[in-house]
């Protein structure tokens, strides 16, 4: 019998069987794909190893550059070049705000992002009755400051999140602080007195952040490909069914930890937590893909000061964004020597139909996206389709609430962690992570 099983080798559940074995427990890790790292991968393209999925993650949220300093991982910052928004036919500079919630009229007048009508109603807050329970971002945002506000600036810098709907997305889960704020008064008056911090607000790696999660897998004892199908009572603890339907295995475990998303975890909380299966299967997630391009320098050194652009839904574009890796991140362009990687971001909640094309139909709507919208127009040397199929959990109004019965229906001996719970970010899924181990030790 193993001590403790955990389920999921994403950087969640690789995090958790690490705090548990500093702990002194024996653990397993069972993945069932043939990699560890979940949405943390790494790939060539052109010859050059880059990220295909997540590229940061938070530095002012301490969890992420706190493990990576426990790994011996330096982490680095992006450059200064500038994000924009395409917004009514031009790409425009993205004004600073709290998920859309300008610091400045000023500033967002002067990016030209609003229409005339737009910015006088954001100008013009209407401040009703505190909102006295969740409410979704797109709704609280618009009552406040008007609908294009949502249209033009939540819904792309949400999406880049969560892939998802503003006018779905609960606010208590995704932006506590808006909600805090919106309980105390005007919106416009409290974001004009943040000051913009010195300090930088994402992170990545050298090299890749995938490193993060194939150093952890490094120092842990996991299996891949190694499909999770039930978790059963047994007597003194949990009998887990690993492998095909034809040649089932069994490991027993006293403890176990998934780190799974949400609709597999209800699967296998089905038998043994109903109420908590029933709460995890009411999660949606939106399925996106990862375009990777890889171009001549010269082609594109004309962009080398701009680090990408966000899309809103409401411009009816193939992408919902594209990052220029040569420009934000100094590794990637010196890793290029002569190539210059950007990425592309197709796929929102609802959108599945657009991701059943091939890989190749992807690529060329990326480059009609980008000749449209950027003025890229040289055929690239190299490209890569990541597919994340339900990788972005939608956290619904009433999410909070939604874990928390989650966690209190959970028998003794199993916890959860990942993206499904506590944020999206790398730096959340590693908190969820702590938690996780901590919550199985008091258990027991």
């Amino acid at each position: 019998m193993r001590d403790v099983v955990v389920v999921g080798a994403g950087v969640g559940g690789l995090t958790a069987a690490r705090d548990l074995v500093r702990a002194g427990r024996d653990v397993l890790v069972l993945e069932g794909s043939p990699e560890v790292g979940g949405k943390l991968r790494r790939a060539s393209v052109a010859g050059v190893v880059v990220d295909v999925g997540a590229e940061a993650m938070l530095a002012r949220r301490p969890e992420g550059v706190a493990l990576a300093a426990e790994l011996g991982i330096e982490v680095v910052h992006p450059t200064s070049a500038a994000s924009q928004v395409w917004s009514r036919g031009a790409l425009r500079r993205l004004p600073r705000s709290l998920m859309g919630v300008p610091f400045d009229l000023e500033d967002l007048a002067s990016s030209g992002v609003l229409s005339p009508e737009g910015l006088a109603r954001a100008g013009v807050e209407r401040i009703g009755a505190a909102p006295t329970h969740d409410v979704s971002v797109g709704d609280l945002v618009a009552e406040r400051l008007g609908d294009e506000v949502v249209e033009r600036l939540v819904e792309p810098l949400l999406g880049g999140v969560y892939a998802g709907s503003a006018r779905r997305i609960s606010t208590a889960a995704a932006v506590p602080q808006l909600l805090a704020m919106a309980r105390r008064g005007s919106l416009l008056e409290q974001a004009s007195t943040i000051v913009p911090s010195d300090a930088p607000v994402f992170a990545g790696i050298a090299g890749g952040m995938g490193q993060l999660t194939e150093v952890l897998a490094a120092g842990l004892e996991v299996r891949t490909s190694a499909t999770v199908r039930s978790v059963v009572r047994a007597a003194d603890g949990w009998r887990l069914t690993v492998g095909s339907a034809a040649a089932p295995e069994t490991i027993l475990a006293r403890s176990v930890v998934l780190a799974t998303p949400a609709a597999p975890t209800a699967r296998l909380l089905d038998g043994v937590a109903p109420g908590a299966a029933r709460d995890l299967a009411t999660v949606e997630a939106a399925s996106v893909a990862v375009v990777t391009l890889a171009f001549e320098a010269a082609a594109v050194e004309a962009l080398a000061d701009r680090s990408g652009f966000l899309v809103p839904p409401l411009e009816g574009r193939g992408i919902k964004a594209s990052t220029f890796s040569f420009a934000k991140w100094d590794w990637v362009r010196e890793a290029g020597d002569g190539l210059a990687l950007l990425r592309t971001s197709l796929g929102r909640h609802g959108e599945e139909a657009t991701l059943r094309a091939p890989d190749e139909a992807l690529v060329q709507t990326s480059l009609a996206e980008l000749a449209a919208l950027a003025g890229i127009t040289a055929e690239p040397v190299g490209t890569h389709v990541q597919r994340w199929g339900g990788g972005l959990p939608q956290y619904a109004v009433g999410h909070v609430d939604l874990v928390a019965r989650v966690r209190a229906a959970l028998p003794p001996g199993i916890v959860v962690c990942g993206a499904a719970y506590d944020g999206v970010g790398i730096p959340a899924v590693i908190g969820s992570a702590h938690r996780a181990a901590v919550e199985l030790a008091r258990a027991e």
